[in-house]
């Protein structure tokens, strides 16, 4: 026998049952999209590696530990599978001249790729869905981005979700911060871990939001950025507040949330969960105005977010919020494969009219007993058994038989079968009133 081959560590293939939870919670982030007219955006999986290397900078993680980098072998280009998205947005965005006739607000979801160590929610192959206002420079697309996603934990029934916001300010204030941080760092070199050491000099930002308990007290007592913010940054930032306090959003102002990347500036914000252990950030985003001159573009103003898709599935099940799995309206029982022909364009047609029907599949001696069509039948959950047997298809009618629903006297424990034909020609007021039902 040939070996078995498995998935790649961290890739993980997505079937039913689950794959229904990931279609809802899709569908629901496209309808909520629509009605604030967001459009969508499809990138490639594929990227050249300068795009991440110049949009994510050198000394992050992702680019020295994560990126999943490879040698086209017919071209020798660079090219690296997306470990996010806002790079390869506005990469499209300069490519295709979507600014020329002004600002554009876009969506995107699908697979992104890091090299780390798989755990609850976090993985090598991962999904994430993201937000980008193109274009737009005020603090009131920053809270509109807000409210979308605080609108969509009430779509999705989810709680516990608390929104953390911050300035970054501007690149002359961040450099004033900069400076005053690594210089309070330095005095204090003997309290570094061997990861802020390492990021002294070349991204002390990320050292404030360590992980390491033995750094809280040095970084708590650091610097702020909020104390080197100009009269324009904090006017973004006071209008920004304002614009939550009017849509009743509560927020937390977090003095160390950060951003590693030289292009974001002004607001960033995050939501954050305590129930799912370490990876408590659901979602996050910010302004990031610098990224287009970055690229390699006219600068443009930009602000955006994204939520990893495994992290709302996983706090969604905690939360015992996720949808009953689909189940066919309808259920068709054939005791006889001769019949087959005849019953096909009948179920057809109640596809067409909106019904979900699934027929029974036989096998090569036949189509099997009714008991056993009438097990599947119940174990497909269906609502309806629609029974085409011969003296149904002489009559030109199907047998109707409820497999679900409370018995006349209220009693569900044991729902009475009872049993009606319908007229193959009434199919489509049959279909309308399950519709409607």
């Amino acid at each position: 026998m040939a070996e078995k081959l498995n998935a790649v560590k961290g890739m993980n293939d997505i079937a039913p049952p689950a794959s229904a939870h990931w279609e809802w919670l899709e569908d629901t982030l496209r309808r909520l999209m629509r009605r604030y007219g967001y459009r969508n955006l499809r990138t490639p999986i594929v990227e050249p590696t300068a795009l991440f290397v110049r949009g994510l900078g050198e000394v992050t993680d992702i680019v020295e530990k994560e990126m999943y980098s490879f040698e086209d072998r017919l071209n020798g280009e660079q090219l690296t599978l997306r470990p996010e998205n806002t790079a390869g947005v506005v990469r499209a965005a300069l490519e295709h001249s979507l600014l020329y006739d002004g600002g554009k607000r876009l969506y995107y979801m699908g697979p992104m790729f890091r090299h780390e160590r798989p755990q609850r929610g976090r993985y090598r192959q991962f999904h994430q869905f993201g937000a980008e206002a193109l274009g737009f420079a005020g603090p009131d697309v920053d809270a509109e981005l807000i409210v979308l996603a605080c609108d969509l934990w009430a779509e999705l029934g989810l709680t516990g979700i608390e929104l953390e916001i911050n300035s970054l300010g501007q690149p002359p204030e961040r450099l004033a911060h900069r400076q005053a941080l690594i210089a309070y760092l330095e005095a204090h070199a003997d309290q570094l871990d061997e990861e802020a050491k390492r990021r002294l000099h070349s991204n002390p930002l990320r050292i404030l939001d360590t992980k390491n308990p033995a750094m809280q007290a040095l970084v708590n007592a650091a610097p702020r950025l909020m104390d080197h913010l100009g009269a324009e940054s904090l006017d973004h930032f006071n209008r920004l507040r304002g614009l939550l306090d009017a849509h009743g959003i509560a927020y937390r102002i977090n003095p160390r949330l950060v951003r590693g990347m030289d292009y974001y500036n002004l607001s960033v914000f995050e939501f954050v969960t305590t129930q799912l252990g370490s990876q408590g950030t659901v979602c996050a985003g910010g302004r990031y105005d610098g990224l287009f001159e970055q690229i390699g573009g006219k600068a443009a103003p930009a602000v955006g977010w994204a939520l990893g898709m495994e992290r709302i599935l996983e706090l969604l099940k905690e939360q015992g919020r996720l949808p009953e799995q689909p189940v066919p309206d309808a259920y068709a029982v054939v005791p006889d494969a001769a019949h087959v022909p005849q019953v096909m364009p009948v179920l057809r047609a109640l596809r067409r009219q909106g019904v979900n029907v699934q027929m029974h599949a036989g096998g090569a001696d036949g189509m099997g007993s009714m008991k056993s069509q009438f097990k599947k039948a119940d174990a497909s959950g269906a609502r309806f058994a629609l029974i085409f047997g011969e003296q149904e298809l002489q009559q030109g009618s199907v047998a109707l038989k409820p497999l679900r629903g409370p018995r006349p006297d209220g009693d569900s424990t044991h729902p009475e079968l009872a049993q009606r034909l319908l007229s193959l020609n009434a199919v489509s007021d049959w279909a309308a009133s399950l519709r409607g039902a």
